[in-house]
């Protein structure tokens, strides 16, 4: 699978976004918060995430070293995406695959990272 553009949403659909995704590059994390939401994550540098809508429906959770900034729909609850500063120094975007329109996530290959060492 190569990068293919996707659509997705919380659950009650007050947050929607798009972005060209390659789903052969997701990760499954057991830190404290990645473990209990089962998030199945990939990556995108943060320009190339489209919020169609709800950004005024977003609030956000930062734990451990605050790095991450967790995106979530004040309504449902949902997290579909987060914002972060990438290892090359870029802003990028963690997206829940579990958000994504059309796509079954524990059928793909996800790598698994051992976040709870971080």
């Amino acid at each position: 699978m190569s990068e293919q553009h996707y659509t997705g949403s919380c659950q009650c659909g007050a947050v929607t976004f798009e972005a060209d995704l390659d789903l052969d590059k997701t990760i499954t994390c057991n830190c404290s918060r990645c473990q209990r939401l089962g998030s199945v994550l990939t990556f995108v540098a943060r320009d190339k995430l489209d919020v169609k809508s709800g950004l005024d429906q977003l609030t956000e959770y930062t734990f451990n070293k605050h790095a991450i900034k967790h995106q979530f729909c004040r309504v449902c609850g949902i997290q579909s995406f987060g914002w972060a500063v990438r290892p090359d120094g870029q802003l990028g975007a963690a997206v829940n695959v579990n958000c994504l329109d059309g796509v079954d996530p524990r059928a793909l290959k996800s790598k698994p990272v051992d976040g709870k060492s971080f």
